[in-house]
């Protein structure tokens, strides 16, 4: 079974990678078939959708990457990491953390992400 690094570096590639049949690829890797992400503007559900949205962030900010700002915190089968997307020039756009759980496979269940710095208390 990979590791927790594993999966969520193969999931942050799928994010960059431009050639659909490799993206897929590396989401069969990391992503549960019935996986779910949320954030504060989409969910997906299910690898396809999830593929679908991948390719409309790809298209909406071409030549973005995301880059990953922290190592996988993992326990009990429960994720965080944190990133930045930065535009071609190497910009940050902004910045997150993304909190998720894994299948019983190791694979991502879930992702909740989270945009920006926490609210001041």
């Amino acid at each position: 079974m990979p590791t927790a690094k594993e999966v969520v570096e193969a999931y942050g590639a799928s994010w960059n990678e431009p050639d659909e049949s490799k993206r897929r690829e590396l989401l069969d890797l990391s992503w549960a078939d019935d996986g779910v992400f949320e954030d504060p503007r989409d969910r997906a559900e299910g690898r396809e959708a999830l593929l679908k949205l991948i390719a409309g962030f790809r298209e909406a900010i071409q030549g973005a990457s995301i880059v990953p700002t922290s190592g996988v915190d993992e326990h009990h089968g429960l994720i965080r990491f944190t990133w930045r997307i930065d535009d071609p020039q190497g910009k940050a756009l902004l910045e997150g953390i993304d909190f998720g759980e894994l299948a019983p496979d190791g694979r991502i269940k879930r992702i909740v992400g989270f945009w920006g710095p926490p609210p001041a208390a």
